[in-house]
């Protein structure tokens, strides 16, 4: 427990300082490629043959289940030879693991890419910066639109990104932090509700409702208590209320816990309807539009994020202290 409490503290401050640097081999990126293989070798090409519902979800839990069992394996392996080697080396390598878990500073730094743009006046150049980072039509957007697809990027990805993956690393380690990894990117990859993926990618999309159900409802709670640390540009009042209004206004049973909580405490309204590959989606909007929207609320948002982040870690470490305390004695 000692040497599980160290990496976990160490791996969140080596995320803190270094991010994720784009020349360093990630481990996500492999399970994206592992992914995008069992993508190709189980359903192949569907345009123009004829459809089997029932099968596609079974070759979805067959995806599902060999990415979850090879991530898995390979963590718990890595583990526990560089353990057996030496306590040491053990520490040392769970700590990057833990630190390669987490995404805070990456979700900075490409979301302050946009708000550097927008200050610029750089229209395009805030598009292209992110459309990096959802999944959402950019062309069309204005500069409050893109301020807002930015602002709900950081917020919704401060649970999915951050406190999920933390809590999962808190309770089992890099086994079980990487398996949540895996389970998010496998929806993110195959979980949409598209003529491709809607079996095949179901039990993936269904899995990944499962382990952030908690999650994201901690998020939010976090999300709140941060508020009070932030200053006068964040309302904790405003964004309980919100929260609590407007949570459940999304498809997903997860995604607006975090949006909704960091709508309200900004005073701003977030979400509303948008285009994915030039089809317009119908959403509801999230939080009262008390102000507009500027691209200052990204660097609001990321406040927001660091101080979640931090008080998610301080947190865990009291709990794993005071487990070590009184149980592990």
């Amino acid at each position: 427990m000692v040497y599980h409490i160290t990496a976990f503290f160490v791996g969140f401050v080596l995320d803190l300082i270094f991010g994720d640097p784009h020349w360093l081999p990630h481990p996500v990126r492999l399970i994206g490629k592992l992914i995008a293989g069992l993508d190709r070798a189980l359903l192949g090409d569907v345009d123009g043959r004829e459809r089997d519902s029932k099968k596609e979800f079974r070759l979805g839990i067959l995806l599902t289940a060999l990415v979850l069992l090879f991530t898995v394996t390979a963590a718990a392996v890595i583990l526990y030879f560089a353990y057996r080697f030496s306590t040491i080396l053990g520490t040392a390598v769970e700590s990057i693991m833990t630190y390669q878990a987490l995404a805070t500073k990456c979700l900075r730094q490409e979301s302050m890419k946009v708000y550097e743009k927008l200050r610029e006046n750089d229209l395009p150049g805030a598009r292209r910066a992110v459309s990096m980072i959802v999944g959402r039509d950019t062309a069309v957007l204005d500069e409050t639109g893109v301020a807002k697809a930015a602002i709900e990027t950081v917020a919704e990805n401060t649970s999915d990104g951050v406190i999920a993956p933390m809590l999962y690393l808190a309770l089992g380690g890099p086994v079980l932090g990487f398996f949540y990894k895996a389970v998010n990117t496998m929806d993110s990859m195959v979980g949409y509700q598209n003529d491709r993926y809607l079996y095949f990618g179901r039990a993936a999309a269904k899995l990944d409702d499962a382990v952030n159900f908690l999650p994201a409802r901690i998020s939010a709670v976090l999300m709140t208590a941060a508020c009070t640390l932030a200053g006068k540009d964040c309302d904790s009042k405003n964004a309980w209320r919100i929260y609590r209004r407007d949570r459940r206004k999304h498809k997903s049973p997860n995604s607006a816990h975090t949006e909704a909580t960091c709508a309200g405490a900004l005073g701003i309204r977030l979400a509303g309807d948008a285009c994915y590959f030039g089809k317009l989606v119908k959403k509801p909007f999230l939080g009262d539009a008390l102000r507009p929207v500027e691209y200052e609320d990204i660097v609001r948002v990321n406040r927001l994020l660091y101080l979640t982040a931090g008080l998610c870690e301080g947190v865990c470490l009291l709990l794993l202290c005071l487990i070590q305390l009184f149980f592990l004695q």
